[in-house]
């Protein structure tokens, strides 16, 4: 009677429970990395949890090929033993890469400044949601080496500027080579105890490993992906700025506790003579010193187009928790429709603060924010 209700094997115990466990490790896992183990890219305990995820996708796709190919030594006690584990291997997998994506939506989210960069956060979030349905197809190596690749370059995308304290096209196409390179060593670490696999695969892992790599350099030169290290921490737009010592003493328009969230669509009630005060805080890794620039944009209703009509330049030094302080002033606006891009020396947008401004007869009543 009670034998009925025990898993028969294995394969049968991962199958009753995986519909219950994938959604309860993916909350928790979430949760966890977006608010305890992945506060900063910098951090070492970070970086040192990407690579346990890596790792340990790495050595499980080896061991499923191991297995599947018969590769294992042939001493009758230890296959039973490993045979016993092996429905377990493709759930470790998928809880590792189950951790990466999270880990990298936590990060990319944080970096997206503008609608165009949030396609690259949904399509992460759209692989974490769907990585519980991935279990059956880690048993396929093209796909095993396919979404290694995608973590993989995920992970150099923002891991080489924090190591080289150095950001741009240039440390992106180092990333992409590396990222290349070392797919091909792992594919090579696999021929070596697994030939007639790889011989089989190789024009599919081949093709997919291209594809990924053209869609990534795509998505990086035309501003989709997030500029990761680099994000916006805090910005807003102010009627006055004056600094005490570390901290900065900023007059604005109160708001409702909800709008307070958001850089978006503030109004900003302009007095005769008025200057607007646009504000940024900008996290970057410890010791990454770089430029950023604000670019203040009038939208002009006749031409239907954003028009630059400024461009603020100043430097910033990484390593502050809550970002690197910064702002530029401007007078005169006319009223409509009003933006500030935060951008690199490269053009990526870091983040975007985004205002109506309203022209008023005296000055509207402030408090002061201090940052």
């Amino acid at each position: 009677m009670i034998r009925r209700y025990l898993p028969k094997s294995a394969e049968e115990l991962v199958h009753w429970y995986e519909r219950y466990i994938s959604p309860v490790s993916l909350i928790a896992g979430f949760l966890a990395d977006n608010y305890i183990l992945l506060r900063r890219v910098d951090l070492w305990q970070s970086n040192l949890l990407l690579f346990s995820y890596l790792g340990i996708a790495a050595l499980g796709i080896l061991a499923i090929n191991l297995i599947e190919s018969g590769r294992l030594p042939s001493r009758a006690m230890f296959r039973e033993r490993v045979i016993g584990v092996s429905p377990f291997i493709p759930v470790v997998v998928q809880f590792s890469f189950g951790g990466l994506f999270s880990g990298y939506l936590s990060l990319y989210s944080r970096s997206a400044a503008f609608p165009l960069s949030w396609i690259f956060v949904i399509a992460l979030a759209a692989l974490l949601l769907g990585n519980e349905r991935f279990v059956r197809l880690y048993r396929r190596f093209s796909f095993q080496i396919s979404l290694y690749f995608v973590v993989l370059f995920s992970f150099l995308i923002f891991f080489l500027p924090v190591v080289t304290r150095t950001i741009g096209p240039a440390i992106f196409i180092i990333s992409s080579l590396l990222s290349v390179s070392l797919i091909t060593l792992y594919v090579r670490v696999i021929n070596a105890f697994a030939p007639e696999l790889v011989r089989r695969e190789k024009t599919k892992v081949a093709r997919s490993i291209a594809v990924i790599f053209i869609v990534f350099n795509v998505l990086y030169f035309s501003n989709v992906i997030p500029p990761l290290p680099l994000a916006l921490k805090d910005g807003g737009v102010y009627h006055s700025v004056a600094k005490t010592g570390a901290t900065y003493a900023l007059t604005g328009e109160p708001l409702p506790w909800y709008e307070s969230f958001f850089r978006y669509n503030t109004v900003f009630h302009q007095a005769p003579n008025e200057e607007a005060v646009a504000w940024s805080a900008v996290f970057a890794p410890s010791g990454l010193s770089t430029v950023i620039f604000h670019e203040w944009q009038h939208y002009d209703e006749g031409a239907k187009e954003w028009l630059t009509t400024n461009t603020e330049r100043f430097a910033i030094t990484g390593g502050r928790d809550g970002g690197y302080r910064g702002y530029s002033i401007k007078g005169n606006l006319a009223p409509g429709s009003w933006r500030v891009n935060v951008v690199t020396q490269y053009g990526q947008v870091i983040g975007r603060i985004s205002f109506i401004v309203e022209n008023v007869a005296t000055s509207t009543p402030t408090v002061v924010f201090e940052k």
